[in-house]
């Protein structure tokens, strides 16, 4: 029995829809852990009478690119499901792509949640800790290019 052209296209779709999600997923846990700990940093400060760092919403704001990465890797899913491409590596690219994507998220909003305690406590090390989440965003761009790649 043969599949409508138009039943695979929508099936590869939900491949990107796939993506989105899951990679958003990741930056809701990543900014709620990292908001978290700003939070209370910034109440540790106040709680001494010191300044408290406004520098803690780097940390909170850094998982959230990993949307705009879900985002871009849907569109490209979408381009590959309309040339036709397979909808079993579609929907692959998309739920294992938005899951890696997501998980790099949610760890770099921990790592965050580290560094906006460290940051609060001690006010040194910010480029530091800001380098630590830069390389768990590094592993989302890998998955961003490299399932690109595959794509097309």
């Amino acid at each position: 029995m043969a599949v409508d052209p138009k039943t695979i296209v929508s099936i590869g779709k939900l491949g990107a829809v796939a993506a989105l999600a899951m990679a958003a997923m990741g930056s809701c846990l990543g900014t709620g852990a990292a908001g978290a700990a700003a939070i209370g940093g910034w109440k540790k400060c106040y709680a001494q009478n010191k300044s408290a760092p406004f520098m803690l919403i780097a940390f909170v704001g850094a998982p959230l690119s990993q949307t705009i990465y879900g985002m871009i890797l849907m569109g490209n899913i979408v381009k590959a499901a309309v040339a036709g491409a397979a909808f079993p590596v579609l929907l692959g690219a998309g739920f294992m792509g938005g899951f890696a994507m997501g998980l790099s998220a949610w760890m770099q909003g921990r790592a965050g949640a580290g560094a906006s305690d460290a940051l609060a406590e001690t006010g040194q090390g910010f480029g530091n800790y800001l380098m630590a989440i830069g390389v768990i965003e590094t592993v989302a761009l890998f998955v961003l290019v490299f399932i690109g790649k595959t794509l097309s």
